[in-house]
């Protein structure tokens, strides 16, 4: 198994979050991105406005590894133009895929036009340029059976409004892996939330976000079906070792 193949390298923190200066936080940027150029992973993963920086530097390398990024990150409470735009400046800048935070508290309060609207049109959206969407529902943030709901919600979109060659282009992924749980709760992907996102989601992929941590636990994510994973620590687990990575 070609485990760095289903490797997405994270790294999504703010200057702010990192407890760093801009320049310093563009410095690890930098970092992440040559790392993942070197080890030859999927994908590196970084937030909207390093993602021209990425292009930069993987064109000068000469390498396959692409580039994916967050939309309305972290809470996907934005409006759908919002969201809109800030997608088309990423295809712009040179993304290939495109991670977006669903409306997941609307769709908690039963408000499922709105977020079909968003599914449906940002998908659009993504499809027609050549991009892969992923749609984050943060299982954290939802119980057993909205989870259950919201997988099933977005995969029938899809499939009703979309062409089957388009199927696996479309992902339900689990987390931002920035959302505050309570005790310590796992905020990303659980083995039990991946199985029904999996068992809901079919026949779109599921990418496991947050919370995998070994090599162990990505290759049991793998067997159960997932076909990418989202990992700050990356490199720790394609070697073998325990990663303790926050995300």
């Amino acid at each position: 198994m070609n485990i760095k193949q289903y490797l997405d390298s994270t790294y999504l923190k703010t200057a702010t979050q990192a407890g760093l200066s801009e320049v310093e936080n563009i410095i690890v940027v930098k970092k992440n991105i040559q790392e993942a150029i070197e080890e030859q992973f999927k994908l590196i993963m970084i937030r909207p406005d390093m993602v021209s920086l990425a292009n930069k530097m993987i064109t000068a390398a000469n390498s396959t590894l692409q580039i994916g990024t967050v939309i309305d990150f972290p809470e996907g409470k934005s409006g759908l133009e919002d969201k809109l735009d800030e997608a088309i400046q990423a295809i712009k800048d040179g993304a290939d895929d495109l991670d977006f935070v669903c409306n997941y508290e609307a769709f908690k309060d039963g408000n499922l036009d709105l977020v079909k609207d968003e599914i449906l049109k940002c998908t659009q959206l993504g499809l027609e340029n050549g991009k892969v969407v992923k749609w984050i529902i943060e299982v954290a943030a939802l119980d057993d059976k909205q989870i259950i709901q919201l997988s099933a919600f977005i995969k029938n979109i899809v499939v009703s409004n979309f062409k089957q060659e388009s199927f696996p282009n479309v992902f339900v992924k689990s987390s931002t892996g920035f959302y505050k749980t309570e005790n310590n709760l796992p905020n990303g992907a659980t083995i039990p939330s991946i199985i029904m996102m999996l068992e809901n989601a079919s026949p779109l992929s599921v990418k496991a976000a947050g919370g995998v941590r070994t090599y162990e636990e990505a290759v049991e994510m793998i067997r159960l079906g997932v076909k990418r994973i989202g990992t700050s620590g990356a490199k720790t687990i394609a070697n073998g070792q325990n990663s303790n990575s926050e995300y």
